[in-house]
């Protein structure tokens, strides 16, 4: 792999996104070693760039510095997740309700357009499903028209990756919450803001209970080795 300086993204930003995208996707897991020469040489880029994507990311709470061994993948616990989960059922549901009573013309024909690339998916493979996820929270977040809230909840958007992505091993799971999704985000855009709430409080605890589930299959599987 080899980046160009010239590309559009900042190096230090794909490195960063690079890195946490690894991450997320349990390529790098709990406790792995991440050496800025190795990923700076893989990447064909200075360290520079690996270092300051590694101290966002220490930030985050995705990577811990430990004495004598250097940065490593942290342990993100089911605590935390569960604890994102009971956040979203405040705040997400009120985006949600936020984003249908504050409707307009413009945003509307945003939902519309996801909308139609959502029910494309649920016709067919469901694989893009993870980037239409955070794309489809994204617009529900701006849509309530309040930026303190898009802030909040944009800022756990990897935690809703990480969890969802995990949720999607349940079998069935993955075809669920897309249907899900597409009727938040048409209740949403036709403006029913109680309907609106309603369904983003079930779609969240089926997410919280597919998680649960798959981290109950993963301790059994622990047990028997």
């Amino acid at each position: 792999m080899k980046w160009e300086e010239e590309e559009l993204l900042s190096i230090r930003e794909r490195a960063y996104i690079y890195l946490k995208d690894l991450i997320l996707g349990g390529e790098y897991k709990p406790g792995d070693r991440l050496i800025e020469r190795e990923v700076a040489s893989k990447l064909n880029i200075s360290r520079t760039p690996i270092r300051e994507a590694l101290f966002r990311l220490e930030s985050q709470g995705f990577v811990k510095t430990v004495p004598r061994k250097g940065v490593i993948v942290s342990n993100i616990s089911e605590e935390e997740v569960i604890e994102v989960f009971t956040i979203l059922s405040s705040l997400e549901v009120l985006a949600a309700k936020l984003a249908a009573q504050k409707m307009d013309d413009d945003i509307q024909k945003e939902f519309n357009d996801k909308i139609e690339k959502l029910e494309a998916l649920e016709k067919g493979e469901t694989e893009g499903i993870d980037t239409e996820h955070i794309e489809m929270n994204l617009l529900l977040y701006k849509a309530a028209k309040s930026p303190k809230l898009f802030q909040i909840l944009s800022g756990l958007t990897d935690y809703i990756q990480m969890s969802a992505s995990m949720g999607y091993e349940t079998p069935g799971r993955r075809k669920e919450s897309l249907k899900e999704h597409i009727q938040i985000m048409k209740a949403v855009r036709d403006k029913e803001a109680d309907m609106a709430e309603y369904l983003t409080k079930i779609h969240i605890e089926n997410s919280k209970k597919a998680y649960i589930h798959f981290i109950e299959k993963q301790k059994e599987k622990v047990k028997k080795k």
